[in-house]
């Protein structure tokens, strides 16, 4: 059975995630500007995917005994990640994503090595494929900052 600490730290990640994903929406939703139609369609594919990763962190949070937070103010109260709201330059919104990016990596980390630590490599395969993804996702967003 997991420990309360992976619970604890995957429901921090589920929390991150969630305001990655309502932030994510709100980029898709006000950019602005002659890069539009690019930024657009890209958001829409991180907030896709941002969303089928919650449910997959929620039900890994179930599989292994726990309880995955299910409301927005737990969320907000719980997230390193802080909402964002009335953005809409190009290079700032992808700033704050490549900041919110790596704070994600950051716990998905957190919870790769405590899943090492306690034989659960279940959750683990699943960080590292989730940090590979966003890693990648970053590299692309710096090169494109040139």
């Amino acid at each position: 059975m997991a420990s309360d600490k992976l619970i604890h730290e995957l429901n921090q990640l589920l929390s991150d995630l969630h305001i990655y994903y309502q932030n994510t929406r709100g980029f898709h939703w006000n950019i602005k500007g002659k890069r539009f139609f690019e930024l657009h369609m890209k958001f829409e594919e991180l907030y896709t995917e941002a969303l089928e990763n919650i449910d997959e962190i929620a039900e890994r949070i179930l599989t292994i005994k726990g309880q995955p937070l299910h409301s927005f103010q737990a969320y907000l109260d719980t997230s390193n990640i802080k909402a964002v709201t009335n953005m809409s330059n190009d290079e700032k919104i992808v700033a704050s994503l490549l900041e919110q990016l790596d704070q994600l990596v950051k716990q998905e980390n957190t919870v790769k090595e405590l899943a090492n630590s306690e034989d659960d490599t279940e959750t683990e395969d699943m960080m590292i494929a989730l940090i590979n993804s966003q890693e990648k996702t970053m590299w692309m967003f710096r090169s494109w900052m040139g």
